[in-house]
């Protein structure tokens, strides 16, 4: 049986003023997407500059990850930064940490 594996992320932009939630089952290449769009209004994450990783929660159940996805995109930008604050109060970028073999 094979082994699905989920995540919800959050990513911000280098001034850290917009956040963007998102749902993939490859972290590596849905944040290599995110870069790829930089610039681009046709997408948020691409009109915001958005491509910095801040947090991201692994679910093995994609419905637990829609769901997980869904609470989050509706909270308050606040419950958002406490979230972050909890696990990367610097507000580093994370993406070096997922993508070290």
């Amino acid at each position: 049986m094979r082994h699905h594996q989920y995540f919800v992320y959050l990513v911000t932009n280098p001034k850290r003023t917009v956040l963007y939630t998102g749902i993939t089952n490859d972290l590596t290449r849905r944040l290599d997407e995110h870069i790829a769009q930089e610039g681009r209004p046709s997408t948020f994450a691409g009109r915001y500059f958005c491509n910095l990783l801040m947090h991201w929660e692994a679910f093995q159940d994609v419905q637990q990850a829609i769901a997980r996805e869904k609470e989050i995109k509706g909270w308050r930008r606040e419950k958002k930064e406490a979230l972050i604050n909890a696990v990367n109060p610097e507000w580093r970028d994370l993406t070096a940490e997922i993508t070290e073999d």
